[in-house]
């Protein structure tokens, strides 16, 4: 688990409207959610879902193929 240091920008009413998170911790997040990755990546992240979801072993390599 992550515990995110965090500061809440409030407006005039006190109702939460931003957070604001240490540069460190935003990339450390982005990393892990796969935000970092260009749409080629991203691409093929939902093809290899996509084919673990339909069970097609045949498109993954043995790791002692590797």
């Amino acid at each position: 688990m992550i515990a995110i240091q965090k500061k809440i920008v409030v407006d005039e009413r006190g109702e939460p409207q931003e957070v604001i998170i240490p540069w460190a911790q935003f990339c450390e997040l982005s990393e892990a959610l796969g935000l970092d990755f260009d749409e080629a990546a991203q691409a093929e992240l939902r093809e290899a879902l996509d084919d673990s979801r339909a069970q097609r072993r045949e498109a993954f390599a043995a790791l002692e193929d590797l």
